[in-house]
């Protein structure tokens, strides 16, 4: 999973007490990266950047994080992949950028030193949530996925403020005190969830998805701002529709999907399945058995309530296609 968290505090602080206080906030969400973590602090800024790492690409030590930039201008925290980022170096290195490793980490952070946030957003097919600190403006820029598929909350306490991929990172910081916020409740209570931008408790919020949120000072509250809207994009597919047949429909969408599993494949350590026996799982698994003459990984969750067992369905599906199946009842 991966998981990051940092804060900017307007108190001047000894650099070790700001080390502390992100490693704190590392081992609040050490279950979700048990590979690597480490903190990094700019002590003059009073900036905080911690990360906890689930090693997918580039397993060396040049994937570690905190990761700084070529130019030293740049400073990073990441979360997620970013499946096009061959496509993305290459275009890098065709640029003048060298690189030192293999991870996606370090084409997104010299993609922004190379052309910005914003202009870097546009480009990332992927799921992410990433902090970035620029040292020259002495900016602080979050940024998350078009879907929000990786979670990343933020916020003020006193005169700090706070990001991270779990509220668990606001918990863990020493003096830190919460108040519920009843709206979200209600919410909660009438929704089945938290929608964003809200949380459960007050001043503290979900970036939303398809956003990026940049803080000029550790006190100030900007609103985030949109790179991208689905509204937009229905709104896009309904004034220029598709205008081939429903064959060529079909071929079209067996591409994406095709082009779709490959890049999801791409990574350095074994890649698996979830199983259910449904249409979608069973089509991406089917997908992933045509790519490779390896083995594929399936993983069924089954239920001894047999109302609620789909695990017999998946056993099927994953004999078909010839699968090295795992089943665990819960």
């Amino acid at each position: 999973m991966c998981g990051i968290a940092g804060l900017w505090t307007e108190s001047t602080e000894p650099r070790e007490s700001l080390a502390h206080w992100g490693d704190l906030m590392s081992n609040a969400l050490r279950h979700r990266g048990p590979d690597d973590g480490d903190t990094w602090v700019d002590q003059s800024a009073g900036v905080v950047l911690t990360s906890r790492r689930l090693a997918i690409l580039d397993l060396s030590p040049s994937g570690h994080q905190p990761m700084t930039s070529r130019c030293q201008r740049y400073v990073t925290v990441y979360n997620g992949e970013v499946y096009n980022f061959h496509d993305l170096r290459d275009d890098l290195e065709h640029s003048g950028r060298t690189f030192v490793g293999n991870s996606d980490t370090e084409v997104l952070l010299e993609a922004c030193a190379r052309w910005g946030i914003e202009g870097t957003l546009h480009r990332l097919n992927g799921m992410f949530s990433f902090a970035l600190w620029d040292r020259q403006t002495q900016r602080l820029t979050l940024a998350r996925d078009r879907l929000g598929v990786k979670p990343l909350y933020y916020g003020w306490c006193r005169n700090t403020f706070w990001f991270g991929s779990e509220l668990k990172a606001l918990h863990a910081l020493p003096g830190a005190t919460v108040t519920m916020d009843i709206g979200s409740v209600a919410l909660f209570l009438r929704l089945g969830y938290i929608p964003t931008p809200y949380s459960i408790y007050k001043n503290t919020y979900q970036l939303s998805p398809g956003h990026f949120l940049t803080v000029p000072t550790s006190l100030t509250s900007p609103a985030p701002t949109p790179y991208w809207s689905v509204k937009s994009i229905a709104e896009h597919g309904i004034n220029d529709p598709f205008k081939g047949s429903i064959e060529d429909a079909t071929d079209e969408l067996e591409l994406l999907l095709r082009d779709s599993v490959r890049l999801r494949m791409l990574a350095d350590v074994p890649v698996g399945a979830f199983l259910s026996g449904g249409i979608d799982s069973s089509l991406v698994v089917a997908l992933m058995r045509a790519r490779t003459t390896a083995n594929v990984k399936t993983f069924t969750i089954g239920f001894r309530e047999l109302s609620h067992n789909e695990a017999d369905h998946a056993r099927q599906v994953a004999r078909h296609l010839g699968t090295e199946h795992t089943e665990l009842l819960l």
